[in-house]
């Protein structure tokens, strides 16, 4: 008798919002299910070839930027979508510029009202974050460029900062 496979595409990852340590009683069986993961855009461009590849660059400066976002699909399932913009320039010469919208659709299972934001905001694209990084490190490489390798990134910090800093637009207005 064969074995029950699950859909390649699904991965399911645990998250438990216990700030009290393990011997706490809160819920710890939420989870949350990537059904697909996406590019939904890929720009990539390199306006100062063949010169700059000939010449060989100096040490580049690179510029990256990550934003997180995520949208109610229905009921119960989110589009959440990883933005990574990176930006290489050597002196005052443009090497490349890369734009990637990576997105998954995602359902949080077993989560609360109040666990559903941090679970969709951090631990979502925490799951896309690597298939990310690998399209921008490929379609770097293959522009002619040493692959760029980004660090990871701290998505709680990410979601922190974004959470103050609606706080901070909501007390000013």
């Amino acid at each position: 008798m064969a074995a029950k496979k699950k859909h390649p595409e699904t991965q399911t990852t645990k998250h438990s919002s216990n700030k009290n340590g393990p011997t706490s009683n809160s819920n710890s069986d939420n989870q949350i299910i990537v059904h697909t993961q996406y590019i939904k855009d890929l720009s990539f461009e390199n306006p100062n070839a063949p010169h700059i590849l000939i010449e060989g660059p100096s040490q580049p400066d690179v510029e990256i930027a990550v934003n997180v976002g995520a949208e109610l699909i229905n009921k119960d399932q989110y589009e959440v979508t990883l933005k990574i913009a990176a930006k290489a320039i050597a002196g005052e010469t443009t090497l490349f510029l890369v734009d990637l919208t990576y997105a998954g659709l995602v359902t949080p299972e077993g989560a609360t009202a109040d666990e559903v934001n941090p679970l969709i905001m951090i631990e979502a694209p925490r799951l896309l974050f690597p298939f990310a990084r690998a399209i921008i490190s490929e379609a770097t490489r293959d522009g002619g460029f040493m692959p760029l390798n980004i660090q990871p990134v701290d998505f709680i910090a990410v979601y922190q900062h974004n959470i103050a800093q609606k706080i901070s637009a909501k007390t000013n207005n």
